[in-house]
């Protein structure tokens, strides 16, 4: 018996309809079901492969930055989607913690309306020790920020090796 990967993940929440269009609109996840008396909400990155991958629901009682959860991470497939989410972020007022370079991979860590931390990011082919996380601008152009990571991996990063 084994897991195979992570199914979905949920949250509770105060503003159904903000959070809604947050998750819906400027992340870009289709709604696949959702129910008004119950005040839920099903989403999916990929509605012809997973019913759904995330679950917004009214009911929440921790105070809006309360820590509920570490983070919610969202692979995206280029540099170019990392880059517009770059500006959309911006364009939108959306709060950002940080964009990252983990070695591993490229991130942007940002906040939804209720300050649940998300992530989007791009799978780099390299095995990185982890933690590795260091401070790019994805405003620069990809030349440059593929040029920035290799700088900052030689400047702290180190293999990835194994536990045993």
């Amino acid at each position: 018996m084994a897991i195979t990967g992570l199914g979905h993940t949920g949250l509770w929440v105060y503003d159904l309809p903000k959070m809604r269009d947050f998750y819906g609109r400027l992340l870009g996840l289709t709604v696949t079901d959702e129910d008004e008396e119950l005040q839920i909400v099903f989403f999916s990155a990929r509605p012809d492969e997973e019913h759904h991958e995330f679950v917004l629901q009214t009911g929440r009682t921790a105070a809006v930055g309360d820590k509920q959860q570490h983070q919610i991470s969202w692979r995206v497939e280029s540099l170019e989607d990392l880059r517009a989410f770059h500006k959309r972020f911006a364009e939108e007022g959306v709060k950002v913690q940080q964009e990252v370079t983990h070695g591993n991979a490229l991130g942007i860590y940002f906040f939804d309306p209720e300050g649940n931390r998300n992530e989007v990011y791009l799978r780099v082919e390299k095995d990185v020790r982890q933690p590795f996380r260091k401070t790019i601008d994805f405003g620069m152009a990809p030349e440059e920020i593929y040029a920035e990571v290799e700088r900052l991996l030689a400047d702290g990063g180190t293999a990835y090796q194994p536990v045993e």
